[in-house]
């Protein structure tokens, strides 16, 4: 029986025309052979599998061909070819620095070195994961890199450039190798299938090519894997269940029950997932690929990112149609999210479910980064009155308390308007204000004529609507305490002394503090903006303007002790003083 080769060492390539995706690289190192500008080091870097020892074999049986082509190719029938084919030349020598990294190692190269070539023009010295080598032995081979004799090559490869030496790199020409595009990818595998004569759907290919990564000695060993599971009868489903790689279908799925807001059935999707052995981690790595697939397909420049195979590129130019760029920007940063945090989460399930529910839900948020198909959801504003008639109400003291109108006498007769019950249940702090607005209400008179004719044709939207908050001692208070909470630590101490600040409503949109000592009130000036805008902001008023003085002295000095308060009350309230007196009451 004739002895079988791995796909990846039978075709591997002889000439530069038959390397796979590095055209550049390949193309400026044949005109170097061509015009004789060769360089006497090079560094070949790139990941895994992409062809760097592959060209440097090539390269060194190129440069020692005694009948080279036109083209610069060399022609495979002279000694110094057969030599190298027969894996016998004296000219190339490959060492591989993983295991032979030390100091004694290179000095046995540097010896080799300056033997001159038997056959053929140049020795060629190929060091593999050049980066292994040891500090010790970076140093010994300095010298000899940097000025080797005529007739030596030197080329590096590594997977790893920046573990490489800056003195190093600056001795050598440095090739970066690309990775292997899918497209090209999948085309080199329908080459090999049609040379053993077996067949292979192009999704499978495909599957196989993301699979590999952008190495293509990876690819063609999971080519091989596959030709031996379905005895050269590649196909889709077939590389999905050997490979064990989630089937596409499920993040069709998936998406789709986000577009229709359905949390239950993209948890209950998750959960059969995991039923069948895949990992969350891997689930949700998947399924940011595939929005970021839908995200690319949706315009047709970026359509060349998508790196499927025609069946499916259409069908995610169909659900790319049906997805907003917005919530395709925010699913994708959730998942993401969701991938760093995954390893670090006890409750790792927990963290895919909560992923898929927030996704489901940025569904239709147009005010944010969502914006899909789901109706918009409109949020109230927190002091937003249950009926424009109580807000008409809760206008009225406003108007009158800022032209400065002297309130009417308790006689004066008041019609307020009862609101109406609304369908919706108000918040408790909306209950307090509009029952607050409806006391100003009875307590004042109703306007005059032709402010009402004004504020009937006023429009009545979200975006033109007045002010309709009340400034009143409970919600000043609660507003002014909202911002001493909200100062930053460095403001402690100011924060400190506004929680025992007491501020007092003088009119509809002034209130009034008294400081305790200048340091104080200069405090308070320097914040005088934020805390007038907060509390704007917290009551919904148009404006309000802080009236601050300073403590007399006599105010600013409290008792410290409870005999002196005992005292003070006496002073305040005669019917204690007597009962005192009576009972001859003493304080310890």
């Amino acid at each position: 029986m004739e002895q079988y080769i791995v796909s990846a060492r039978k075709y591997r390539p002889a000439t530069f025309d038959m390397v796979v995706g590095q055209r550049a690289l390949t193309t400026t190192l044949l005109n170097a052979i061509r015009t004789g500008k060769l360089a006497h080091a090079y560094l070949f870097c790139g990941p895994r599998g992409v062809g760097k020892t592959t060209c440097a074999r090539i390269f060194a049986k190129t440069i020692n061909c005694l009948n080279p082509g036109e083209n610069g190719e060399p022609c495979g029938v002279c000694e110094s070819c057969r030599a190298f084919d027969e894996q016998r030349s004296m000219n190339i020598h490959e060492l591989d620095a993983a295991s032979n990294n030390s100091v004694d190692d290179i000095r046995e190269l540097i010896d080799q070195v300056r033997i001159p070539p038997q056959t053929g023009k140049y020795k060629v010295f190929i060091i593999d994961e050049v980066h292994m080598l040891s500090q010790q032995a970076f140093n010994a081979f300095l010298k000899t890199l940097e000025e080797p004799p005529k007739y030596v090559i030197f080329i590096l490869a590594t997977t790893e450039k920046h573990k490489i030496l800056p003195t190093i790199l600056s001795r050598c020409q440095v090739y970066d190798f690309a990775r292997i595009t899918v497209q090209n990818t999948v085309e080199h595998l329908k080459y090999v299938a049609e040379k053993e004569g077996y067949k292979a759907e192009d999704d499978a290919l495909s599957l196989i090519a993301q699979k590999a990564d952008g190495g293509m000695r990876d690819a063609l060993s999971i080519f091989d894997q596959m030709v031996s599971f379905t005895g050269g009868n590649i196909t889709y489903q077939s590389t999905l269940d050997n490979l064990n790689i989630l089937d596409s279908e499920y993040y069709f799925r998936v998406v789709d029950n986000m577009l229709k807001g359905d949390v239950e059935a993209s948890l209950i999707l998750f959960n059969e997932v995991t039923e069948r052995g895949f990992d969350g981690g891997n689930f949700i790595s998947g399924l940011a690929s595939h929005l970021r697939n839908l995200l690319v397909s949706r315009d047709a420049k970026t359509l060349p990112l998508l790196e499927v195979g025609e069946t499916f590129r259409q069908r995610y130019q169909e659900q790319a149609m049906r997805c907003k760029p917005q919530f395709l920007y925010r699913a994708i940063k959730l998942c993401n999210d969701c991938d760093l945090g995954y390893r670090q989460s006890r409750n790792k399930r927990l963290q895919v479910e909560l992923c898929l529910i927030q996704a489901t839900q940025s569904v239709g948020d147009e005010d944010g980064v969502g914006a899909g198909l789901c109706p918009a959801k409109i949020l109230k504003p927190l002091f937003q009155q249950p009926t424009a008639q109580g807000a008409e109400e809760a206008a009225k003291p406003q108007v009158k308390e800022k032209k400065e109108v002297s309130e009417a006498p308790q006689s004066a007769p008041a019609a307020p308007a009862t609101p109406k019950p609304t369908a919706s249940r108000p918040s408790l702090r909306t209950l307090n204000l509009n029952t607050t607005s409806i006391r100003k209400a009875v307590s004042t008179p109703s306007t005059t004529s032709a402010q009402k004719t004004t504020q009937a044709e006023e429009p009545d939207t979200d975006t033109q609507s007045t002010h309709n908050g009340t400034l009143n001692k409970e919600n000043l208070i609660l507003a002014w305490q909202q911002y001493a909470n909200s100062l930053p630590q460095s403001e402690k101490a100011t924060a400190q002394r506004m929680r025992g600040i007491t501020p007092e409503v003088v009119s509809a949109n002034t209130f009034h503090i008294i400081a305790n000592n200048p340091l104080i009130e200069k405090s308070l000036q320097k914040m005088r903006k934020g805390i007038e805008r907060h509390i704007c902001t917290q009551l919904n008023l148009a404006e309000v303007t802080m009236q601050i003085e300073v403590a007399k002295v006599e105010e600013a000095i409290k008792s410290v002790s409870k005999p002196d308060q005992f005292r003070k009350m006496l002073n305040d309230s005669p019917s204690l003083a007597l009962l005192n007196q009576e009972f001859k009451l003493k304080l310890e």
